[in-house]
This record gives C-alpha cells, structure tokens and sequence, in this order.
C-alpha cells in the first residue's frame, strides 16, 4: 500500500467562480457562501480580488476577519499598490491570511500583453514576491498562462520567486488549452528542473474550456502537485473551472489507484451547490456529475433492478456521503420554528433572529399553499426573502389580465429609490406584459437575453422558478425569482437581475487567470 498523501484544496468560488457572467455577489452573500466552505472544512478560501473593487476589499476584509478555520486568500498583480491593498485586507486573518499574487509568463502574454521582455517578467515577478513576502510568510505566486509557457522559462521563473520568499507555487491552465498527459509531464518537469523546488507547495488551477480541468488537476496531483484550486459547481471565466466535488469525489473513490486524500467534509458538499446556485441564479445542469439533480437517478429497468439488489451495481459512491439525503420532504404547516431552524441549518444556512424570523412567516404562508415542503422550496424562500432582499427596486404588488380574447395587461406598484411608483402596459403574453410595465417603471435600457420557468418541485401546487438574463453594455446579469404565482415569480427575477445589474455596473474589471 502506498502512503496516502493530503492535498490541500484551494477554493476560489468567491473570486474566479465570482467572475462568471451573472454571478457577482454582494458582501452579504459572499460571507454567506465562505461560512458554508468553513463547513466543507476547504484548506484555502480566495475570497476576492481587494484592488478591483471597494466591495470587493470590504468582502475580502469582512471574511478576514470573521472566519477562523481556512487561510483566507486575496489575489493581487505583481505591483506595490495591488499588494498593499491585498494585505490591508487580509492582514485581519494574521498568519492565515495570503497574499495571491500572479503575473502572466507565456510569449503571447508577454509580447500582446505585458510587452516585456523575459528579464523584466522575471524582476517584476521577484519584487512583487519580496513586497509581499515583507507582510506575511504565506505568500501563492502564479505563472499566468503557465501552461502555455516554454518550460525553461517557466523553471527559471519559478526558480526565483521561491528565493524570494513564494512559499506556494501555482500553475495555471489560464486558458483550459492542455490535456491531461501534457498537463502532467509540466509538473514532473519543474519538479525535476527547479533547484529549490521542494521549497515551496507546488499548486494547480486548471480552466475547463475543453472540459478537461478536472482530469488535468488529477494527472497533476498524480505528477506531484499538493495543492488543487477549483470552485463549487465548476463555476468560473468562460466555461469554469476545475470542479471542487468532482475532483475531492474522485480521489475519495478511487483511492485504489490514487493514493490521495483531502481535509473536506464530502457531506456537505450538497448543501454547498445549492446554497451556490441558490445565490447566483446559475443552476446546475440535470446531468452534472456528483450534484447534478440525475447524479444518483436511475430510469432504466436493468439499473433500477440491480440497484434495489445491491446499490452498489450501479452507485459508486453513496447519496449520503455528499449530503443527500434519500427523503426531501421534511416540513408541513404543522411545523413548528424548532424543526424549521434545524433544517435550514442542515441546508446550510445560518441566519440571524431577524432574517430566520422572515424566512418562518413566508415558510408558513407557502405551506398554506402546499401540501408538502421540499428542500427547494426552503432554498427559495431563503433566496427570495433574506439573501435576495431588494436593494434599489422592490416588486409591492402586481395584477395581471389574460387571456384567448382580452389583450394581456400587466399592472404593476414598485418602490422605487424609496418612492412608490405605479404603471399598466399591454403586451403580447401576461410575462411580455409584465416585463414591459417593469422596464417602464424603472426606466432601464438593458436588453433582455432570456427567459426560463421551471417547477421547484413536482405536482401543480410547485413553487415555479423564473430565471433571467440581462445585459447592458456588455455586462450579463442572472435574475431568479420563485412564488406560486409564475408571473409573480417572473416578475421578481426580472427584479432581482435589475438589483444585481445596479451593483455590478458599479464593479471595476477585475483581472483573471
């Protein structure tokens, strides 16, 4: 038997998973979504990038100095200012806290980009290592583009900044461009070619653009890589990154021929993607391996038998280990706050009297409505009643006339900046209608890119779930909403992505691997 060996996970959902269209979240749900990866027990949490943003440094700040467990990371470029402000940041989580700080090594980005040449990356790249190094012991330096680096140079740069004080090493697939063979052979070359590599923690962060960042990671863990940075539900730029329950479920599975373990609860790994998809509106496709709603489904007949005789035959690992639980419904009407509380706490939520005391009046006024209560309808209401409360536009009350012989007619009261405003308009269907009095009222330009409804749960009495797209000058919001009522719910996801749309347009760019 081989001996096992840790690998420490590196979560960057609040910073590259952030930086997904339509995912940016306030400081409120960012801290929500770091609590619940405390629970998950993540070695190391990014919890944003200080200079892009005033929001993002109060986030970063906030999660400083409220978490206790995990290094808190910042990422920063390999310049005085970005550092600085990283550090101000982080400087509450003392020696837990991390200086991320990357610059790109690749001949495209030196050349389109950086326009420098090899000699000045590499003085850029060491004083930006020492400055940091000159705050905290804990610094992550990151080769952009590492993947697509000359190997020599890549040595020689990683060479230096670990003489200048980089204690963790990170090789990025910034494009998601290699393949798992290729991918590996790059960490046995620099654990090979690097003089001082054992002086450092020799780190990984894999993109998905040919839907290989999670069979990369694994081939560099096997090469010699400790450290995996990945996000909850693979979220990240373009089409994500290296999924963090896909690749800490694969080395607890297949500890036959990876010797490998991790320090993450798995059995909250469930409550994570949700509470994940919960906040960001970005739901999480049928399919998808480990939290997918079809990832422990079997419809056919042959899988069905073998699976009633012996679960195994068709279940390589079990519901339970990443906190599914076989029977959902858990609350009726009769439920009393005691048993509700306990719930949400196992979804992962922890609220405050206030927030719980909300979520328990809209919780009873649904199970009015509803025979039976899902875990989905409680991520609803806690999305629609505490982490989406309405910033800017708030959705008062709406009525709605339709049908196969009157014109759909949508009236709508909102409040608005504090003031009440009414409007009707006339559409071609009762959501067209609705849209139309909702851009009205709020004089918003932004374009809608699309519409989906889908049921919570099954029966007619389900909860429906609107999502929405919006863009305005180049900028992509999610919009989610859930009631009863399908128009209403409509009605505030297209709300809710106008709120959102506010606070982002007010977000700098922020720089990405």
């Amino acid at each position: 038997m081989q001996d096992i060996k840790s690998i420490k996970i590196f979560d960057t959902t609040l910073r590259d998973g952030e930086q997904s269209p339509g995912a940016s979240m306030t400081i409120d749900e960012k801290l929500r979504i770091a609590f619940q990866l405390e629970k998950l027990n993540v070695d190391v949490i990014e919890a944003g990038f200080p200079i892009a943003s005033e929001g993002d440094f109060e986030a970063v700040k906030r999660i400083a100095q409220t978490l206790k467990g995990p290094e808190i990371s910042g990422l920063c470029r390999a310049n005085d200012k970005d550092i600085d402000c990283a550090w101000n940041a982080l400087k509450y989580a003392e020696e837990r806290g991390r200086i991320h700080t990357f610059l790109a090594t690749s001949d495209i980005h030196m050349k389109y980009k950086l326009k420098m040449s090899e000699q000045q990356v590499i003085d850029t790249a060491v004083a930006g290592v020492r400055r940091a190094a000159g705050y905290t012991a804990n610094v992550e330096f990151s080769a952009e583009d590492a993947a697509r680096t000359r190997l020599p140079f890549l040595a020689q740069v990683v060479e230096a900044v670990i003489d200048a004080g980089a204690r963790v090493i990170n090789i990025p697939d910034t494009v998601g461009y290699t393949i798992p063979s290729e991918f590996g052979a790059i960490i046995r070359y620099l654990k090979q070619h690097v003089r001082n590599i054992d002086g450092a923690i020799l780190s990984v962060h894999c993109h998905n653009d040919l839907g290989l960042a999670v069979a990369n990671s694994l081939a560099a863990v096997e090469a010699g890589a400790e450290q995996v940075e990945c996000t909850i539900n693979g979220i990240g730029e373009r089409a994500g990154n290296c999924s963090l329950e896909e690749v800490v479920m694969a080395l607890r599975t297949r500890h036959d021929i990876l010797p490998f373990t991790t320090r993450v609860n798995t059995e909250h790994i469930y409550a994570t993607s949700k509470l994940l998809s919960t906040v960001t509106g970005i739901m999480v496709q049928p399919n998808k391996a480990i939290v997918g709603a079809n990832a422990f489904a079997h419809e056919a007949g042959i899988h069905q038998h073998g699976v009633m005789m012996e679960k195994t035959t068709y279940e390589i690992m079990t519901p339970e280990s990443i906190g599914l639980t076989q029977n959902k419904l858990v609350l009726g009407k009769h439920s009393g706050r005691h048993a509700f509380n306990q719930r949400l706490d196992e979804l992962g939520y922890s609220l405050n009297k206030e927030d719980m005391e909300r979520a328990f009046v809209r919780f009873k006024a649904l199970a009015d409505q509803k025979k039976e209560i899902f875990d989905e309808d409680l991520d609803a209401i806690i999305a629609d009643e505490i982490i989406r409360i309405p910033e800017r536009y708030k959705l008062v009350q709406m009525n709605v006339s339709s049908g196969s012989f009157a014109a759909p007619t949508a009236t709508v009261e909102m409040e608005i900046d504090g003031k009440l405003r009414k409007a009707a308009l006339i559409g071609s269907g009762p959501v067209d209608a609705t849209f139309r009095t909702i851009k009205k009222l709020t004089k918003s330009q932004a374009g809608l890119l699309s519409f989906t409804v889908g049921a919570i749960t099954g029966g007619t009495d389900a909860q429906g779930e609107c999502t929405v797209r919006l863009e305005l000058d180049g900028r992509e919001v999610l919009g989610q909403g859930a009631h009863p009522d399908i128009i209403v719910a409509s009605a505030k996801a297209y709300i809710n992505a106008l709120n959102k749309l506010a606070t982002v347009m007010k977000k700098k760019a922020s720089a990405h691997f």
